[in-house]
Formats: C-alpha cells, sequence, structure tokens
C-alpha cells in the first residue's frame, strides 16, 4: 500500500484540508491524514514533502503558467495588460474550484506560519513576473511597480471570490478589480 496510486494525492488533500478545518493545522499529524484519506504514512510522502506542501504543492505549476502567460502577452500589451494576463492564467489553476480554494484559504488565514508562507510565495511570484517584465524590455521601477499591483490587484480579488455568494467567477473578479485600480489611479 506504500506505492504510487493515482487519485490519492487529491484524497491526501481533501483529508488534510477537512482535518487541518477540524483540528487545526498544528494538531493535525501526517499519519491522521493518511488514515482519513485511506493510505499509508509512506503514500503520503509520496504525493507530498510534508502536510505545509497539500497547501502549497500548486505554487509551482501557477508560477511557471503565469510567467508564460505574460512572455506570451502580445509585443503591444501594456504593462499591466501583461500582468493581467498572467494573473488571468494564475486564476485558470485556481479558480475552477471554488470551495477547495475556500478551504485552503480558511487553513491559512487561521495559521500565522501559513500565511507568512502564503505572503512568501506570491512576493516570490512577483518578482518572478517584475523579472519577466525586464525580459520584455520594461524598467526596473515599472516592473517593480506593476507587479506589485497585480499582486494587490489579485489578493483583492482573490478574496473578493472567496467570499462570494453569488456566480462570480474569479477572472472576473480580477478584471474589476483591475477597473477599480484604473479608476483610482485616474482620480488620483
Amino acid at each position: 500500500m506504500g506505492r504510487w496510486e493515482p487519485g490519492a494525492g487529491d484524497r491526501l488533500r481533501e483529508a488534510a484540508l477537512t482535518l487541518y478545518l477540524e483540528h487545526g493545522f498544528e494538531q493535525t499529524m501526517v499519519a491522521d491524514i493518511a488514515e482519513r484519506a485511506g493510505v499509508t504514512a509512506r503514500t503520503f510522502f509520496r504525493h507530498f514533502a510534508d502536510k505545509r506542501e497539500v497547501l502549497f504543492d500548486r505554487s509551482s505549476e501557477l508560477e511557471e503558467k503565469a510567467l508564460a502567460a505574460l512572455e506570451a502577452a502580445p509585443a503591444t500589451a501594456s504593462t499591466l495588460e501583461a500582468v493581467a494576463a498572467a494573473l488571468f492564467a494564475a486564476a485558470d489553476v485556481i479558480g475552477s474550484d471554488r470551495e477547495l480554494a475556500r478551504k485552503r484559504h480558511a487553513v491559512i488565514m487561521a495559521n500565522a506560519d501559513l500565511r507568512e508562507r502564503e505572503l512568501i510565495k506570491l512576493a516570490g511570484m512577483s518578482a518572478t513576473l517584475a523579472d519577466g517584465l525586464r525580459r520584455r524590455g520594461i524598467g526596473d521601477t515599472e516592473a517593480d511597480l506593476a507587479t506589485e499591483a497585480g499582486s494587490a490587484v489579485y489578493r483583492v480579488a482573490f478574496q473578493r471570490w472567496v467570499d462570494a455568494t453569488d456566480g462570480l467567477d474569479l477572472h472576473e473578479a480580477i478584471r474589476q478589480s483591475f477597473a477599480q485600480l484604473r479608476t483610482l489611479t485616474a482620480s488620483g
């Protein structure tokens, strides 16, 4: 039973999130997660390096897809349009399962160390995107400012999306947040 099991990663993720919400992140052990998912602890470690990675294992994929979208943006795209393309690509990765995103977000918000790790991951993605903008010929200050603004837009849009009780789509939440940013900067 310690072998790679197709579908076990999803079962482990669901079991972990449920246990984190029921008992707290710190109080949940890998053995508890594995038992709830119906696998061994060894199988858990074939899918995740540790119990935090259940929450962050898609970070590299998210960053890669966001960077690829930024790099694929037309040369005529403005700096913020290129950043928006990256954020829409990120939304493609996480925006299909609001309930999973809500659970993950609740677990992270309940734990200071996880909040810190989430912010570090977001800062890393901003730095990667800023480097991508520099490769497009954008100056340092503009690249940094655009990606930091994009990061703020993403955080606000994501929060609106996970809190939404209507059918708000993550892509639409991002569009609306960018529109609000443009309004703020136009009046400033």
